[in-house]
């Protein structure tokens, strides 16, 4: 968001350059005597800037994965694309829809501003859609009275921070028309009271209220997520994650979609 907002700025600032000079500035200026170097900047800076922002804005923004909550789908160190179209066009900053164009759907993998502070920016799995009741019950997922079907695929073995060494068991989940990998440990979190999460460790049941959704990282129990934090907010989505474009670590990720 920042970032959107500090190109905005140079946005305005090279484009009223550009404008002062063609209104203004030139008209002043001998016809033999050279730009500015302050104009010639701006005029140069103005349209790479408006296409890199539009690009970024609208269509494609690039993201960097600083974690292991979403292991094994993403890794710490792996650049993605996310498709900012997917879900609507919204505005730079504000975040509004401008047009609506179609929803998450259970299973996708969104890019979202972190709902107790919208500057910063996640990424997790849409678990959850507005009305369905949800439970997790012994590692397990269950939608609407259905539990997720889950395959065993073995141990993984990962670094987590600090060089320790952690090992997991990994299943295949059916989630919608998604199937995808997880991991769980053999530990049991704590969550605050009232949380998403305690209700879950009380096998409570609950509801994910209208335009807002439920998000948990495919790492389960190294992920802070809505059982933290809370639901997600229709208009604190970003765009849905599709591909790998870059891992300096481990070149084999790079061009892999994301599902």
């Amino acid at each position: 968001m920042m970032f959107a907002l500090f190109m905005i700025v140079i946005l305005l600032v090279t484009g009223f350059i550009w404008l002062l000079d063609i209104i203004v500035l030139r008209k002043n200026r001998p016809a033999d005597a050279q730009e500015p170097i302050v104009v010639e900047y701006a005029k140069s800076f103005f349209p790479v800037i408006l296409i890199v922002f539009c690009v970024r804005s609208f269509i494609i923004e690039p993201f960097k994965i600083p974690s292991g909550s979403m292991m094994p789908t993403l890794l710490a160190g792996d650049y993605i694309l996310v498709n900012k179209f997917d879900y609507g066009f919204r505005l730079p900053i504000l975040n509004n829809t401008l047009i609506k164009m179609g929803s998450p759907n259970r299973g996708d993998v969104v890019v979202f501003h972190y709902p107790p502070d919208p500057s910063i920016d996640y990424i997790k799995r849409v678990i959850g859609l507005p009305g369905d009741k949800i439970r997790y019950e012994d590692k397990r997922l269950t939608i609407n009275g259905k539990p997720l079907e889950m395959e065993t695929v073995g141990n993984y073995d990962y670094v987590l921070s600090g060089l320790n060494m952690m090992t997991a068991k990994q299943y295949k989940e059916q989630l919608g028309d998604v199937k995808h990998d997880i991991l769980v440990h053999d530990v049991m979190a704590n969550y605050e009271a009232e949380t998403i999460g305690a209700k879950f460790a009380s096998n409570e049941e609950i509801t994910v209220p209208q335009g807002h959704y439920l998000a948990m990282g495919d790492n389960r129990d190294n992920s802070s997520d809505s059982r933290v934090w809370g639901f997600v907010p229709d208009g604190n989505l970003v765009g849905k994650a599709f591909f790998i474009w870059m891992n300096f670590d481990q070149g084999s990720r790079i061009g892999s979609a994301i599902k």
